[in-house]
């Protein structure tokens, strides 16, 4: 059985050790709130994920470094972009795992219905970058202000939504801005069409009835506050990602970093599920349930689950009349035709022969300084 008073202490050790001040029942970030020190707090987190996953990855490592490119390997004009499906249990489904724990903050495998992809470059075979997409999160206010959302109607339209919960370029083509490839490959017709396939007709526990596999916008945050991939990022004369506002900075990457098996054990012990429908499973419902219920019974405040780190909120429409859509006002989906081709057309013009002439820093880039172990 876990101590309590140990266990209390170590919170607070923890939250210190990774740079957190705390301040009364609240945490605060470092002072100068820079995006550097955002990073810094989010290390422990990052370092824990990765060490979890060495007894998978590790031996794979060097076969792994084999999809990045060496800088000298890239030619701008040739590149060709491709979205490649993720399937489960592959060497593609290791190479996105192995991707991700590169990023700046823990990267979360997503929740429910997910898409992966990896987006290669048909020139030279190697990674330009990837997506994930999977069920947003029941409740967020900026993102049901801006359809304009009741709780009924977000209820029966929310699984017409999903969050692209990793998104990005790895080098040598995110020194080509290659993040904002990506990002907007994530709203082409071929990953809604996929979607599609993938979902139509399967029936939601939460929502009820059979999934007509109409996808009306992606949402996603940005990793270190304002972002500079998706602000401003226009296809042809049309924002494609929209800020709507900013997280209210509450989340759990702050337990994540080897405390959180010990808050679980304690919950186990100690604490009561809140009641879910029987068919959506038993248990605790996610994890800032067990760490705001840990947190109580040991006398913390709950406010310790804001981090304070307010991440950026985007919208991105998929059709003309997506609010009116996921309002119920329209049935029927007037998407916007986005062929990947045609994007890549579009970003080859606009950003990636500009940055490829004034910016050389790609060609530098060697596979062997991602390696991780």
């Amino acid at each position: 059985m876990i101590n309590r008073q140990e266990l209390k202490k170590e919170i607070i050790c923890s939250l210190n050790e990774q740079g957190f001040v705390i301040q009364g029942k609240e945490i605060c970030l470092p002072s100068d709130g820079s995006k550097a020190s955002v990073r810094c707090v989010h290390e422990k987190s990052v370092l824990t994920k990765r060490n979890k996953a060495a007894g998978k990855l590790k031996k794979k490592e060097s076969m792994l470094l084999s999809y990045l490119a060496d800088g000298k390997e890239i030619e701008p004009r040739k590149i060709t972009p491709r979205l490649h499906l993720v399937q489960r249990k592959t060497d593609d489904e290791l190479l996105f795992r192995y991707a991700c724990l590169h990023w700046s903050i823990p990267v979360s495998s997503g929740y429910g219905r997910r898409l992966r992809y990896l987006v290669y470059d048909d020139y030279n075979g190697k990674l330009i970058g990837l997506f994930g997409l999977g069920d947003p999160v029941f409740s967020m206010k900026a993102r049901d202000n801006w359809v304009g959302w009741d709780m009924e109607a977000r209820r029966k339209r929310l699984r017409h939504v999903v969050d692209a919960f990793v998104l990005g370029a790895v080098p040598p083509y995110s020194y080509l801005l290659g993040g904002k490839l990506i990002a907007m490959l994530a709203a082409s017709n071929e990953v809604q069409q996929a979607f599609r396939e993938k979902y139509r007709d399967r029936s939601s526990l939460i929502s009820g009835g059979a999934h007509d596999g109409q996808l009306a916008m992606i949402t996603t945050t940005s990793a270190l506050g304002r972002s500079s991939i998706y602000n401003r990022l226009k296809y042809r004369d049309r924002l494609l990602f929209q800020s709507v506002g900013f997280t209210s900075g509450s989340g759990d990457f702050h337990f994540s970093n080897g405390i959180y098996e010990e808050l679980v054990q304690f919950a186990k012990e100690h604490c009561r599920p809140t009641a879910k429908k029987e068919e959506w499973g038993k248990g605790f419902r996610n994890r800032r349930e067990v760490i705001r219920k840990v947190l109580s019974e040991l006398g913390l405040s709950w406010k310790l689950a804001f981090h304070q780190v307010r991440r950026e909120i985007f919208v991105v429409p998929l059709a003309r009349n997506t609010q009116a859509f996921l309002k119920g006002e329209d049935l029927e989906l007037g998407h916007y035709d986005q062929p990947a081709a045609e994007i890549f057309e579009w970003f080859r013009e606009r950003w990636l022969l500009p940055r490829a002439e004034r910016d050389r820093r790609y060609r530098d880039f060697n596979p062997e300084s991602w390696r991780l172990w």
